[in-house]
């Protein structure tokens, strides 16, 4: 039950992480950028979101992107909390994500803010999702500016293979605009995108 961050491509690959979603404004725009990009990237979904937008979990999944469990309400101090409270926010996010995917089931978990604690981390693996962590954080969720993003992860690329953004959480016309740059870039620096190894 150990977080992982290593990319299934190997030494070389990446792995495209979006948190938060689904957000009918702007995961769509997200999904395109991937898809002219040719690039698969793993979706860590909020349940309450993906109940609210079925739609958008189910074309996640057609695209043939992966499914990450988020908890149900993203409560950044979950670590502090009960155990039966964490198993609620992990196992309700499980089975609203499954649902509006149609059955497919997310393969990993990612903790509110990181806040994974040993129980959450064994619980999810117990319900075969793997806990799966960050190593380049774009800080996209602060919107700094497009460039900023971009800049943030050509410096701490060499962190490791696991890249942060989101879709959600407010306007993220900045994180569309910066992942039309970063992807492009980071395959002329000879990189392949993967998913985070299971």
């Amino acid at each position: 039950a150990d977080i992982v961050h290593a990319s299934d491509r190997g030494t070389h690959g990446v792995n495209i992480t979006i948190d938060d979603g689904p957000d009918p404004v702007w995961t769509p725009q997200v999904l395109e950028v991937l898809r002219d990009n040719g690039v698969k990237a793993t979706f860590c979904m909020v349940g309450t979101q993906a109940q609210a937008h079925p739609d958008l979990v189910k074309a996640v999944v057609a695209a043939g992107h992966r499914l990450c469990d988020h908890t149900v309400s993203h409560d950044t101090a979950m670590d502090k909390k009960p155990e039966a409270y964490q198993s609620q926010q992990i196992l309700d996010a499980e089975r609203a994500i499954t649902q509006a995917s149609g059955g497919v089931r997310p393969q990993y978990y990612r903790a509110p803010g990181g806040a994974f604690t040993p129980y959450s981390r064994h619980l999810a693996a117990s319900h075969g999702m793997r806990p799966l962590g960050w190593n380049v954080d774009s800080k996209d969720f602060e919107r700094p500016g497009t460039a900023a993003i971009v800049a943030t992860v050509k410096s701490e690329i060499h962190n490791g293979p696991t890249l942060l953004f989101h879709d959600a959480g407010g306007d993220r016309s900045q994180t569309v605009a910066a992942l039309r740059e970063i992807l492009p870039w980071l395959k002329q620096q000879g990189y392949s995108f993967g998913f985070p190894v299971r």
